[in-house]
């Protein structure tokens, strides 16, 4: 790319894993599907397809088998997999907006899971983004 090139950023990538959590709520496909039909709107994105809620049988032994669940938003998505043997949930909310309130999302996580223990990663997406078409 050119080095006179404006540039901003795409977006946010806002990742939670979620420790602690509720067993019976990491089991309930109905309480998931609620979450991802509910959180977009919450968050002010905007859902542009119903969200995907899959029971996985035990893989490993790692991985014990759980739900993991998907929404495509206009701005991205936002995916789940949960762990209800190992009260384990890792998410993923990557969104094409500037600005995410990542306060807001790690408190929607945490009361909705009733998770005990969060580690929280966000980062910046697309930092050399062209402001205007290139092609």
């Amino acid at each position: 790319m050119k080095n006179d090139l404006k540039v901003e950023q795409f977006g946010i990538h806002y990742m939670l894993d979620g420790y602690g959590a509720d067993a019976v709520i990491l089991s309930d496909a109905v309480a998931l599907r609620h979450i991802l039909d509910t959180l977009p709107t919450k968050m002010g994105m905007h859902a542009i397809n119903e969200p995907v809620v899959v029971e996985v049988g035990a893989k490993n032994r790692k991985d014990p088998g759980g739900i993991s669940g998907f929404v495509m938003i206009a701005e991205s998505h936002i995916s789940f997999h949960t762990f209800p043997k190992r009260g384990f949930v890792t998410i993923d909310v990557y969104t094409c907006q500037n600005e995410l309130d990542t306060d807001k999302l790690t408190r929607e996580f945490t009361e909705f899971f009733k998770l005990k223990e969060v580690d929280e990663y966000t980062k910046k997406r697309g930092t050399k983004y062209p402001v205007e078409n290139i092609y």
